[in-house]
């Protein structure tokens, strides 16, 4: 559970789904006492883009925002290629409207420019212009960072798994200030000075 709330982090699995991306997120969440829990179209197994069989926990029709921490949605093919993972991206406005965090990372990021969710939200993606041929009309709150977070909505792009889940661990309140800092500079930048910050905080 998220020992903050009570409440555990919803991550969202779908065929396709880009493995890489919240890895380090879940990861460290998990090894910080929160309960992750997979959420998928349905209770049918799906297959991520590197293989993986991965078993949904529950169905995206019994998502409620009031029994979640946080829902992350990864990247995956189907996000430009089929509408198949609209609902996914509904359901982030129904999180977002309720004051419940959702970080997006990659191809989901366009899934929620189409719903209209980075309209008037600063937000970030693999880059402006992939943003832009959605449609939508959030270009001018496109901001050329690894990472952003605006109120409860965090997006990254793809080949920044490890700024996507600094800002998830900000959210959430796992690490701050100068542990945060440090952890970041050890899984980016491979720093071995963030090692002796890490572990005087007792965050390994």
């Amino acid at each position: 559970m998220n020992t903050t709330t009570g409440k555990p982090v919803h991550l969202a699995v779908y065929d396709t789904l880009a493995d890489w991306e919240t890895g380090h997120a879940t990861a460290q969440l998990a090894r910080t006492g929160h309960e992750i829990r997979t959420v998928g179209p349905s209770t049918t197994p799906v297959r991520s883009i590197g293989g993986l069989r991965v078993q949904p926990d529950l169905a995206l029709e019994d998502l409620r925002p009031e029994g979640s921490a946080l829902l992350i949605l990864p990247g995956a093919d189907l996000w430009d290629t089929t509408d198949d993972l609209a609902p996914f991206a509904r359901t982030a406005r129904t999180f977002l409207d309720a004051g419940v965090p959702v970080a997006a990372i990659c191809g989901a990021t366009a899934g929620l420019a189409r719903e209209g969710l980075l309209d008037d939200r600063d937000h970030t993606s693999a880059i402006s212009f992939y943003l832009a041929a959605t449609g939508y009309a959030g270009g001018g709150r496109y901001v050329e960072a690894d990472a952003v977070t605006d109120g409860p909505l965090i997006t990254a792009g793809p080949t920044e798994p490890v700024a996507f889940a600094r800002e998830i661990l900000r959210l959430l309140g796992v690490y701050q200030g100068e542990v945060l800092d440090a952890w970041y500079r050890l899984f980016h930048d491979s720093d071995p000075a963030a090692y002796g910050v890490l572990e005087k905080a007792g965050a390994l």
